[in-house]
């Protein structure tokens, strides 16, 4: 993968903005291999990335930092200016279902995924088989035996103790206290079915083929204390006929949950998503 550095920026919209950016970029010899530009009309905010690469630029980037700090200053942006080369540490979490956190791994291991995974954490034992092969440390949280709080506090400590940017709940059922979901704000991801809030519970796949549902989906969001309500950054929709059983539902959600949480980690992961208020802005 050719090395590039990505300028994300999100503020006020203002005249003259872009042909700034773009005037300091031209002044250092930037070459801009990918452009995205959105400007929200109700909220008046501007969202910009760039993808630039290395090869041309006159400055290393923390030069380029320092450089463009007082254009930053000057438009009030929220911006960041980030080397592709510098890989996130993601940490999975998983529970006693597979199928995520295996289409992850496999989209790691076969760098669709540009990213360190240093941890595999779970509170089913037997997801340490999948840890094992692909020879990442794997933890096993035994909730029952902690009680919710101590169990968290080891997950919390774990995720600093590696030192992780992402955290990825790939189908780990178990709901994070509000402390944690702080402490990760932006920086950890769900995934789960599309049918919420109709259908909450438990077989929610057998309470949509009772009502005869005729889509089915998956949505891939930040987490935030409120349960299954944070930032969504992709969804997967699937259509269901009349001659599908309960079983085939739960097999087609299966596989829009896994597209949709991959999709959604590497955009996070190529910082192509920007979060605004309760939404997001993404330049897949």
């Amino acid at each position: 993968m050719e090395q590039t550095l990505r300028l994300v920026i999100d503020c006020p919209d203002q005249v003259g903005l872009v042909a700034s950016v773009s005037q300091f970029l031209a002044q250092h010899n930037a070459t801009i291999v990918e452009a995205s530009h959105h400007t929200d009309l109700q909220t008046g905010r501007f969202f910009m990335r760039h993808e630039i690469c290395t090869n041309s630029l006159t400055m290393d980037i923390e030069q380029i930092r320092l450089a463009f700090t007082p254009i930053a200053d000057k438009y009030s942006m929220n911006w960041k200016l980030v080397d592709s080369n510098k890989k996130p540490r993601m940490a999975l979490l998983a529970s006693h279902e597979s199928h995520c956190l295996m289409d992850l791994l496999h989209r790691w291991h076969s760098k669709e995924l540009n990213c360190e995974i240093p941890c595999i954490i779970a509170n089913h034992p037997q997801m340490k088989q999948f840890a094992d092969w692909h020879s990442i440390p794997f933890h096993w949280i035994d909730f029952k035996t902690l009680g919710k709080e101590a169990a968290f506090a080891q997950i919390s400590q774990l995720l600093k103790q590696y030192n992780i940017d992402l955290t990825v709940l790939a189908r780990f059922m178990q709901i994070l206290p509000d402390a944690l979901c702080k402490e990760l704000a932006g920086r950890a991801i769900n995934i789960h079915h599309s049918f919420l809030p109709s259908f909450a519970g438990a077989k929610p796949y057998q309470q949509a083929y009772d009502r005869g549902v005729k889509l089915i989906g998956a949505t891939c969001h930040y987490v935030t204390s409120d349960l299954d309500e944070g930032p969504i950054i992709e969804q997967e929709v699937m259509r269901i006929s009349h001659s599908d059983s309960a079983q085939d539902m739960v097999r087609k959600g299966k596989n829009c949950e896994k597209t949709a949480l991959a999709n959604g980690v590497r955009y996070h992961l190529e910082d192509r998503v920007i979060i605004h208020r309760s939404k997001t802005v993404v330049f897949a």
